[in-house]
């Protein structure tokens, strides 16, 4: 067995992995970004060390960093979570290379599958069908208008290295390609290091039914039942599900053998999750998960296993202790992820800030699985997932009852959240009767009115700026230079502050942001990354004039009155807040 675990990551995935560790009796290493030092994984877990920087790409995607800690720190395993370095090869083989454990699958098959066109081929060698589409990388936006016009739009463009909704693109006709391309691009970069976009037909009401596998290095391999994950809003997940509820169980079953092909197609060992898009009776290999899926909860909830103590179990060299016919599906569970996000009816706005009150739900058959508590602060650097609630029943409709009562409960105060969207949704009569689809929240859900619990009346924490001072101190007459966060005015020794978090960078302040308003201002603090107009351009209202990006999505910032820009008061790289003019139509 593993002795000590380092985890990779942060948020909730890091602090679950922790908890996990804990139950095991195993030691568990920390590292935290410098916006992060006080993070709720960095006080769990048993000890913690700094990766510097602020960003994931200075931080959680430092791999000379991540790997100079696991040597000083003497851990023999390395949990990754989800995201950042969950799927990368290259950071698997460095592990493994140090004769430390990468609590994952082996490189090899995270290559396969990582590469979601290497994936697709590896699926129709085993006989598992995908939904149409190329294996060849887009090079040219030629090569999407030919696919579009021999197969129909939409067209569905996605990051070959990622998941998750994450670099995905729908292109409605060939108008609009060149514009997706890039925008496809730079979240996939943002994300997952690497650009390389594929395409696919993009079906018109699916659901979005995936199936948790378990794999252990003697040959073992074992599907854990399904989860539905139908209700989406820029093709990630709101709600999920498990078991996937009306569909014949033997599509259900076949599901599930084609998932254990598709992982035994290519030597996988431990967790990971095969999706498919199920439309009309007929299911379609979409892609395969190398890591554990955020909404893994739902599985343990009816499974009755512990998801993480298999995949420490299963990278400690122990082989599963069940098969497949031990395998038992009993009752149902949904979970919600609590995210960081204003609904404003549908537009779901990326809302980050200090968390002033934190109250989870409690009672039978409810959990929750967070990764910050009341005074922790909702960064625009990274994910927005507050946490997730999941609730079992004995059966689907007590397991929506009792999430509905559990979402009255919740109490998140400070940054907006998408619990009223999460009710909404919920209470739906489509919800209910199954006649939802991975369209069905953008399209057909009215939110008209829905937006984001008021704010409470709980005062902010303490957001006195932190800088870094150096001081001497001496322990047991050895000297050591020690690096201090202190609020700024305080007094210290030392020269100048240095190190600390970095304000965004303000634009002008307006006098007038009211609706149709010729000044255009930014809803939430974010970095601009595509300044679309130039001085003297003619816009219409509704006519987008900088993208905006905060929490790893892309958000169009339009003009709410026609006109002729004046003024462009950013520049691409900027860092801006909620309010700020980023330029004026007159």
């Amino acid at each position: 067995m593993l002795s000590k675990v380092l985890v990779a990551n942060r948020g909730e995935i890091a602090v679950r992995v922790i908890r996990a560790c804990q139950e095991m009796g195993i030691a568990t290493v920390a590292v935290y970004s410098e916006l992060d030092r006080n993070a709720l994984h960095v006080r769990m877990a048993d000890e913690a060390h700094a990766l510097g920087g602020q960003t994931a790409a200075e931080s959680y995607l430092n791999t000379e960093a991540i790997l100079d800690i696991i040597e000083r720190s003497g851990a023999d395993g390395v949990h990754p979570g989800y995201g950042f370095f969950s799927e990368n090869a290259d950071f698997a083989r460095a592990i493994t290379a140090r004769d430390v454990a990468f609590i994952g699958p082996n490189p090899e098959a995270i290559e396969i599958m990582g590469d979601k066109i290497s994936a697709r081929q590896a699926a129709e060698r085993v006989g598992v069908s995908g939904v149409p589409g190329t294996t060849d990388l887009i090079t040219d936006p030629a090569q999407v208008r030919e696919f579009g016009a021999e197969h129909g739009y939409p067209v569905a463009i996605k990051a070959a290295y990622g998941g998750g909704g994450r670099g995905m693109k729908v292109v409605a006709d060939e108008n609009v390609v060149e514009e997706a391309i890039e925008s496809a691009q730079r979240e996939a970069l943002s994300y997952f290091g690497r650009d390389e976009i594929y395409m696919e037909r993009y079906l018109e009401k699916p659901r979005h039914v995936e199936v948790q596998v378990l794999a252990d290095s003697q040959g073992n391999c074992v599907y854990l039942g399904t989860r539905d994950c139908s209700a989406q809003r820029r093709h990630q997940k709101l709600i999920e599900e498990a078991p996937a509820a009306g569909i014949d169980p033997d599509v259900l079953a076949a599901m599930g053998e084609a998932a254990v092909k598709v992982a035994q197609g290519c030597d996988y060992v431990n967790a990971g999750t095969v999706e498919f898009l199920y439309e009309e009776g007929e299911f379609y290999y979409l892609e395969m998960n190398t890591r554990l899926q955020v909404e893994h909860p739902a599985t343990e909830l009816v499974t009755g296993i512990d998801l993480v103590e298999q995949q420490i179990r299963i990278a400690s060299g122990e082989p599963l202790p069940f098969a497949q016919e031990d395998i038992e599906i009993s009752g149902h569970a949904i979970e919600v992820r609590i995210n960081a996000e204003d609904p404003a009816e549908g537009a779901f706005l990326p809302s980050p800030g200090p968390i002033t009150g934190l109250r989870a739900p409690s009672g039978y058959g409810t959990r929750w699985d967070g990764g910050y508590e009341a005074g922790d602060e909702i960064s625009q650097f990274y994910d927005n997932l507050v946490g997730k609630l999941i609730c079992w029943g004995r059966d689907r409709p007590t397991a929506i009852a009792r999430t509905l009562r559990a979402l009255d409960e919740m109490e998140v105060d400070g940054v907006a959240t998408t619990i009223n969207a999460d009710v909404a949704i919920l209470s739906h009569s489509d919800f209910a009767a199954l006649a939802h689809s991975t369209k069905w929240v953008e399209e057909t859900l009215d939110l008209t009115g829905v937006k984001s619990s008021p704010a409470s009346d709980s005062p902010p924490p303490d957001t006195e700026p932190l800088v870094s001072r150096e001081i001497d101190v001496e322990v047991n007459g050895q000297r050591y230079a020690v690096k201090m966060w202190v609020p700024e005015a305080a007094s210290a020794p030392s020269a100048p502050a240095s190190g600390g978090a970095k304000r965004p960078k303000r634009a002008a302040a307006s006098k007038s942001s009211s609706s149709g308003s010729g000044d255009v201002t930014v809803p939430m603090q974010g970095t601009i990354v595509k300044v679309m107009v130039a001085v003297g351009d003619t816009v219409e209202i509704g006519d987008p004039i900088v993208v905006l990006e905060a929490m790893k999505m892309e958000n169009n910032v339009c003009a709410e009155k026609s006109g002729t820009v004046a003024e462009i008061k950013v520049a691409e790289g900027d860092s801006v807040g909620g309010g700020d003019v980023v330029a004026v139509i007159e």
